[in-house]
């Protein structure tokens, strides 16, 4: 019983400031002489206000009156101070404090992406968490980019909770850094005036209803596949002028593309491209994304529909280029629809909700990785400039699934390898 009651005046603690509080009946484990003072009010008969005593941010009696079974709220020691009841002595409770409560001896909790455990040693006892891992969402990192101003605001996913970041990187990213070879490749030259580019552009608003929407690569590292299928839809449906809206299919690329690639676990984009020119991919609606590695049944592709007046099911592109600086990539979306971009994800980006993002030092271990994404436009915000960028992480990431970026800077190395393709037309 005394724990019991030691329990229900832990909690009666916490909450006496939002409901009405009324002492344990006769609790003998809350410290204190409240009846049995030395001085004062002679008590224990009758009903008296000035038998009362304060307690737990209210009152408790030592009068005959107190004992009523509608609304008992005696004090803890009025049995044994007015009718001579003994109480054996209160049980003390040995553990760790953990929060609001406290953990017993060798019990373990999960804190995050964390596990403590409460460890008793003699009279000692200490709260041990493990400090190998770093979680995927910190509160202190959201809390400082709150409360200073770096153009961006964080959030704490909720996705995200509980997972580390090496998990982050390993299945919400999923791009191989390109081979040295791939990396030479020269960008493509395009005659045009950098001072006709307008400050503001957007994809969405350009070609309405013809801009893949937002997807969910789910825990798979796959945007290697994702944002190449989806730059691939946009240019089919901008290229062919409105005639062939698509949705190609991220996981025939997943599935397939098994050269190199390493499915969830990654995959390189000049490869992606290559399969992409040689093979072709289905539509969405013939081999839907899973998030995971499916068998590919080249038979059952091979079957699936075809689009009126083409004569194949699958959906081919030309050679992948590269494109150069921040101008070329922005003539590029002008004239055929979204790009690919590789770029850094630093350890803060996990937490973007809104504003222009640029990385910050706020990480104490800052480990990196590479993410394909879909740049749709650009514009300026509070005086910077910024890339709209289309994410993987599904619309309640984010602006919506999108996020901005600096724009004319290289951040995050998003202008440093950024790719596109032609489809192949010549069918319909």
């Amino acid at each position: 019983m005394g724990v019991l009651q030691w329990t229900i005046g832990i909690l009666i603690t916490a909450c006496f400031n939002i409901i009405q509080i009324h002492t344990v009946k006769y609790a003998p484990d809350l410290a204190g002489r409240f009846c049995n003072q030395v001085e004062g009010p002679v008590c224990c008969n009758g009903r008296k206000d000035s038998c009362s005593f304060p307690i737990l941010g209210t009152l408790c009696y030592c009068d005959t009156f107190c004992e009523r079974p509608e609304d008992d709220d005696c004090c803890p020691d009025y049995l044994f101070a007015c009718k001579g009841v003994v109480h054996p002595p209160p049980t003390i409770l040995e553990g760790c404090k953990y929060e609001q409560g406290y953990l017993k001896g060798g019990e373990t909790v999960w804190d995050n992406c964390n596990s403590c455990t409460c460890a008793i040693l003699g009279n000692i006892t200490k709260l041990t968490c493990n400090p190998e891992r770093t979680c995927l969402i910190e509160p202190e990192i959201v809390d400082t980019v709150n409360m200073l101003d770096f153009g961006w605001r964080a959030s704490n996913y909720s996705a995200f909770w509980g997972k580390t970041l090496e998990e982050g990187i390993k299945y919400k990213l999923g791009t191989l850094q390109p081979e040295r070879f791939v990396l030479r490749m020269n960008p493509v030259r395009r005659i045009y005036d950098p001072n006709n580019l307008v400050s503001e552009f957007d994809s969405e608003a350009e070609w309405p209803g013809y801009i893949s929407g937002i997807q969910e690569q789910g825990w798979c590292g796959s945007s290697w596949a994702v944002s190449t299928a989806a730059v691939a839809s946009d240019r089919y449906a901008i290229m062919s002028k409105r005639r062939l809206p698509v949705k190609l299919s991220a996981q025939h690329l997943l599935s397939c593309n098994n050269r190199g690639q390493q499915s969830c676990d990654g995959g390189h984009l000049d490869r992606a491209w290559m399969y992409f020119r040689k093979h072709g991919i289905v539509e969405e609606s013939c081999f839907a994304y899973t998030g995971k590695l499916e068998i590919c049944n080249r038979h059952q592709l091979d079957g699936c529909p075809k689009r009126h007046l083409r004569k194949s099911n699958k959906f081919r592109v030309g050679p992948a280029y590269r494109l150069g600086n921040e101008t070329d990539i922005m003539y590029e979306i002008i004239k055929s629809g979204p790009v690919q971009a590789t770029m850094k994800v630093y350890h803060d980006f996990y937490s973007y909700q809104t504003g222009v993002y640029e990385h910050t030092d706020l990480s104490v271990l800052d480990r990196t990785g590479y993410h394909s994404v879909r740049i749709v436009g650009w514009g300026e915000e509070r005086g910077r400039k910024y890339w709209k960028v289309a994410n993987s992480w599904g619309p309640e990431w984010g602006e919506n699934g999108f996020f901005k970026l600096a724009r004319g800077k290289n951040e995050c190395d998003i202008e440093s390898f950024v790719l596109a393709a032609w489809p192949e037309l010549e069918e319909w």
